[in-house]
């Protein structure tokens, strides 16, 4: 079985956040990346199948030079192979058509993607390569198991969960539920090691691609909260005082 495991590159959620020339462009200096969150529980449940199953995994990211590091990660993680299409990830859209003219050329059972990155959260990438490569697509997968040649989903829907059965290929769009955090694979040192002999396949984009039609106006700084007010269970008519005079939300 041959998986593709699709990886954006984010900023960790533990970095502080800058703007740059009017609050136009995000300041890069400084931030830590790392493989997108809900991109890494697939990654692990790939790894995971590798194991079971024998699959062979690919991982896969848009960009430039900066996020071979991050690939190299998901190497040492386990996967067997990296690709990066040599590419600024500016639109979902430019991603998504990337992506899928890389995998018109190839032969992938299961593509799996995080349902949306932490930075932007647009949650396009994988709709749009279901549409542009014809191959059914599974939404908020918190579920992945095998009945013979069948693939046996559950996913989040607004009245609970749904179970599917699918035949392959198959995209999946993973969060948290395909594994736990406390199953997230660690890098080993052997993995590390091993990972930096490992070729990382650079590949540049096909000049069809589509251009950057986002303009950025501006970005925002969510407002700093306010420090939490401890009230005794007790006192009860102090609550009520804050609640009407200081919160007013009554």
């Amino acid at each position: 079985m041959n998986i593709l495991v699709c990886i954006s590159v984010v900023p960790d959620t533990t970095s502080k956040i800058n703007f740059t020339d009017s609050n136009t462009k995000f300041d890069r200096s400084g931030i830590t990346f790392i493989i997108n969150p809900l991109d890494e529980f697939c990654l692990t449940k790939a790894i995971f199948m590798k194991e079971s199953i024998g699959a062979n995994v690919t991982v896969l990211n848009v960009g430039t030079p900066e996020n071979d590091s991050v690939l190299r990660k998901a190497l040492a993680i386990g996967a067997d192979n990296a690709v990066r299409i040599n590419s600024p990830s500016n639109n979902s859209l430019s991603v998504a058509k990337s992506i899928a003219n890389y995998i018109r050329s190839k032969e992938y059972d299961i593509i799996f993607c995080g349902k949306e990155s932490i930075d932007y959260n647009g949650g396009k990438v994988p709709g749009f390569l279901s549409s542009m490569l014809s191959i059914p697509f599974i939404n908020a997968c918190v579920g992945l198991e095998f009945e013979n040649e069948t693939l046996i989903t559950k996913n989040e829907i607004d009245d609970g969960i749904q179970l599917c059965k699918c035949q392959k290929p198959l995209i999946i769009a993973g969060q948290k539920g395909l594994v736990e955090e406390k199953d997230l694979k660690i890098p080993s040192m052997r993995g590390i090691m091993t990972a930096r002999t490992k070729p990382l396949d650079i590949i540049n984009p096909e000049e069809n691609i589509v251009e950057n039609d986002i303009k950025t106006i501006s970005f925002e700084i969510p407002e700093q909260k306010s420090s939490c007010k401890m009230v005794d269970s007790e006192n009860v008519s102090e609550l009520i005082d804050l609640l009407q005079n200081e919160a007013k939300v009554l």
